[in-house]
């Protein structure tokens, strides 16, 4: 803001400057005479209530995100036939536009790294949206990707299997339980299901030694649980009771070597069985992603290492 912006009177004739916000002009009250052409407007882009509809107008948000290569700081030239007045505009300038708006797009990605970087990005994008993941995730496995390539050489990576390695350890960073498996999945990868987890699990494994142990924490079984249950439309007071007893019997030599997923589905079945609820292993197994065999087997390895004791509660009398 200069110092003619901030003038109030006319240098002519000291009356009141009038400020006309139509025609971008400052004008004398007095004399006609117009002090000031085109001034800026400092005021809101916006007098909608809506915080969406101030987006949209927005000229410019100052906010940058992770998830694009660039941080999302560009412009983009919109697709359309009209220009900003309303006006349709010729094939000839619709052929130029189409023109510049190709070269921009390629202009943008301009070395084999940052081409590899926004591809990485846009996967992860993606597949967090199949998955219906929140934004913090997103941002978080763009960061943790960032890292990455800024410590180790990420050339020659699958794109697919890269994705779905930063977003499982973005979900264990947010405490979002989401499998290997279903992280797979979504990425609509056309190769074989299982070398994709095989290689997954590979990048996951060099994402943790070059990025550390503290990036990647253990998610408890108690959200296995409630992912679980949460899916199987569970009753809460099963949710809750199979949580206290995992707590209760909380064991490493019990965990050792098993996926949470079954102990979870176990614990589950276990606690609907004491509550007399009819609740299926075959219900509990599809939404867990096992099978019902491996649900018997995690129940008797707890009722098999562990006793408990059941107190009922006295009916209630009788007036």
């Amino acid at each position: 803001m200069t110092i003619t912006e901030l003038q109030t009177h006319c240098p002519e004739c000291q009356a009141a400057l009038i400020d006309d916000i139509h025609s971008g002009e400052k004008i004398c009250s007095g004399c006609g005479l117009v002090a000031m052409e085109q001034m800026s407007d400092y005021g809101p882009e916006s007098r909608s209530s809506s915080l969406e509809d101030k987006m949209k107008t927005a000229r410019a948000t100052g906010q940058t995100t992770y998830s694009q290569h660039d941080l999302g700081i560009r412009t983009e030239i919109a697709i359309g036939t009209k220009d900003f007045s309303g006006k349709s505009i010729s094939i000839d300038m619709a052929n130029q536009m189409y023109n510049l708006r190709k070269w921009q797009t390629r202009i943008r990605v301009a070395s084999p790294r940052e081409r590899r970087l926004a591809n990485i990005l846009s996967k992860i994008g993606e597949t967090c949206q199949v998955l219906s993941l929140p934004r913090n995730v997103i941002e978080s496995a763009s960061m943790i990707y960032r890292n990455f390539e800024g410590q180790a050489e990420a050339k020659g990576k699958s794109v697919a299997c890269m994705s779905a390695a930063t977003i499982y350890m973005a979900c264990k960073q947010c405490d979002v339980v989401r499998s290997l498996d279903e992280i797979c999945a979504s990425t609509g990868s056309t190769k074989d299901e299982k070398m994709n987890v095989k290689l997954t699990a590979k990048y996951y494994r060099m994402l943790v030694m070059e990025l550390g142990s503290k990036t990647a924490p253990v998610v408890t079984l108690e959200k296995y649980i409630s992912k679980i249950a949460n899916l199987a439309k569970l009753d809460v007071r099963v949710e809750r009771l199979s949580a206290e007893i995992a707590e209760k019997t909380a064991d490493h030599n019990l965990a050792d070597g098993k996926a949470p997923n079954g102990l979870a589905a176990a614990y589950l079945y276990i606690a609907s069985t004491l509550l007399g609820q009819s609740v299926l292993q075959r219900d509990v197994s599809s939404v867990a992603g096992i099978t019902e065999v491996t649900i018997r087997n995690r129940c008797k390895e707890i009722l098999g290492a562990y006793k408990m004791k059941i107190t009922l509660r006295p009916p209630l009398a009788k007036n």
